[in-house]
């Protein structure tokens, strides 16, 4: 095994070290990839595949200049990936109409599987496998621990869409009696602009008021259009 990972990473870039290091990026691009095609986000399988070769192949380019005998940097091509995955991880950042942001994870996973893809491209297989399957760790377990950390936090952000501001009175009394304390409030719309206005509330509960209970309460006043929890 050491004697393979030691002859990916020789000096002479021959059909076989190429072949073996480029396969392992679309394996490893792929496998980060498809757990995003499975939540149906924008950059899913294919995309984290590309992003993962287009970089492996960027350090063979620079590895074939220097062996070539062309005075340049060998890092400096894979620093320019790491710089530029940027762009495109920005264009799945979304900030939707309720100030919610999504899209972070999968920016984040497209600048790691680029990164990913310059290890493969160096040969250092083992380091891009290993970071592979931390991504998936990552995204299948501890993703549930997340998740239970945040249903189970005593401090959340609640979007109420309201049909007139006279309502508001309403519903800040109904979160007081049910024993939610208002950190902050933000009128994120009002009626004269000639939509349903809104606000976002920063709630604290007592262990004993579910935010579940306190959101049903509150879809049921009269004016109240939807709540979400954000």
């Amino acid at each position: 095994m050491l004697e393979c990972l030691n002859f990916l990473r020789g000096a002479e870039l021959g059909w076989l070290s190429v072949t073996v290091r480029l396969v392992v990026a679309v394996l490893c691009g792929g496998i980060i990839g498809i757990e995003r095609e499975r939540k149906r986000r924008p950059a899913g399988f294919r995309t984290h595949i590309l992003i993962c070769l287009g970089a492996a192949m960027t350090t063979l380019t620079s590895q074939y200049l220097v062996f070539q005998g062309h005075t340049t940097d060998m890092a400096r091509l894979g620093a320019q990936v790491i710089a530029g995955i940027g762009f495109i991880g920005a264009g799945t950042i979304i900030i939707t109409k309720r100030r919610q942001v999504k899209g972070l994870t999968t920016a984040a996973g497209l600048w790691t599987a680029a990164v990913v893809g310059l290890c493969c491209g160096a040969g250092y297989i083992e380091g891009a496998v290993i970071t592979t399957a931390v991504v998936m760790l990552a995204e299948l377990v501890l993703a549930r621990l997340e998740y239970f950390i945040v249903s189970n936090a005593r401090t959340s952000n609640m979007y109420v869409e309201y049909t007139d501001n006279s309502n508001l009175g309403t519903i800040v009394d109904t979160i007081k009696k049910s024993g939610g304390y208002i950190i902050d409030l933000e009128i994120t719309k009002n009626a004269a602009e000639g939509r349903n206005p809104c606000a976002v509330f920063s709630l604290q509960t007592p262990r004993k008021v579910s935010m579940q209970a306190l959101m049903t309460k509150i879809a049921k006043l009269e004016g109240v259009v939807s709540v979400e929890e954000l």
